[in-house]
């Protein structure tokens, strides 16, 4: 092996780990998106493809929580997301931001059941991501965090009424973040990145995968009635503002958590949430 490529050897398998790291903690996200393409393309379902989407959302949830991938505070979680996105689908809908066009049983002001595991996934991935990279932050302002996460929400639905405050809030979330680091190993290497760039990350990859989304007709905006449109790279920026709803769920109850356990397990705890020294690893 050449030096060039004994130098770089390592680096690669960092990356491979991480990516094979990720792609566990987007298991849910995966399978749920999976049930979606392949609803879309069998000619006969025995229900409604909403209502047999959240009857298969329901039972991928049991199987995680059976198989210990997800535990309890997890599921509670992933409830959480479930909810607030619900509610949040509901205000869009009447609204016609974006439309359910497909008949469904489970329906709930125009929007089906089934729309809350959209988040829930999302939710599913924050809870893995943070247990398999034995994730850890550190200067951490839950307050703060806490409260610009919900103007953000809030934001979602009053921007149609009021003065869209989406850059004002940008500016705030960066602030709200600024000096605030997110631990997290990768074969055994404690790395780190701000927690700022952590959510424009996640916010490319929600964008990513909402475009393969609609395109499997899990929703429609309205210039996608006629046929399917990439989604705007406007959402690039709405997510990464929104998964601060998601992270603060997720990091509410885990700054009690001072057990870390063996290094690889899929069934470990979250990592402490310090916020005041940094890691010392």
């Amino acid at each position: 092996m050449s030096m060039t490529a004994a130098a770089l050897a390592p680096p690669i398998r960092q990356l491979l780990g991480f990516a094979w790291c990720q792609t566990r903690a987007c298991a849910f996200a995966g399978a749920l998106l999976a049930g979606l393409a392949v609803s879309k393309l069998l000619p006969t379902l025995p229900l409604a493809r909403y209502d047999v989407l959240f009857c298969y959302g329901v039972l991928l949830t049991l199987s995680f929580w059976l198989r210990g991938w997800e535990s309890g505070r997890d599921i509670a979680v992933i409830t959480g997301c479930h909810v607030i996105g619900l509610a949040f689908e509901i205000v869009k809908v009447s609204l016609g931001s974006w439309s359910y066009p497909e008949p469904a049983v489970l329906k709930l002001a125009g929007v089906p059941l089934y729309g809350g595991f959209l988040y829930a996934a999302v939710g599913s991935y924050i809870c893995r991501a943070w247990r398999l990279h034995h994730l850890e932050l550190v200067r951490y302002r839950a307050r703060a965090m806490t409260v610009t996460a919900a103007l953000i929400y809030v934001n979602f639905f009053s921007h149609h009424w009021l003065p869209d405050a989406r850059w004002v809030l940008a500016g705030l979330l960066l602030v709200s973040t600024a000096g605030t680091w997110v631990y997290f190993t990768v074969q055994g290497v404690r790395r780190r990145m701000p927690l700022a760039l952590s959510f424009a990350l996640i916010g490319f990859f929600l964008w990513v995968a909402e475009n393969a989304a609609t395109y499997v007709g899990a929703w429609r905006y309205p210039y996608q009635l006629h046929g399917w449109q990439p989604v705007g790279l406007d959402k690039f920026g709405a997510w990464s503002l929104l998964i601060s709803v998601t992270f603060v769920l997720a990091a509410t109850g885990r700054s009690r958590t001072p057990r870390r356990p063996a290094h690889g397990s899929d069934h470990e705890p979250a990592a402490a949430v310090d916020r005041h020294r940094p890691s010392r690893r």
